[in-house]
């Protein structure tokens, strides 16, 4: 017999009230757009930090903007 079980999270657990509930379809569209707007803001904020961690200003991101990210293709296949 095995002996592991399935143990959720508390997201999981939260979610599977929501959706005991039989959302409709629009309310499947709402929920799954708040999700994604939390981890949006999430990353936002983020970001927001390094960038004042690590001293960045517009100047920087101009800088950036102007560099050029292409490696060369000699040498490959």
């Amino acid at each position: 017999m095995n002996s592991d079980t399935t143990k959720f999270t508390p997201l999981q657990l939260e979610l599977l009230r929501i959706f005991a509930r039989n959302p409709s379809e629009q309310e499947l569209v709402d929920i799954k757009n708040l999700i994604a707007r939390y981890y949006a803001d999430k990353a936002s904020d983020e970001m927001d930090r390094l960038w004042d961690e690590r001293g960045y200003t517009d100047e920087t991101m101009q800088e950036w903007a102007k560099e050029h990210m292409r490696t060369s293709q000699q040498g490959t296949l």
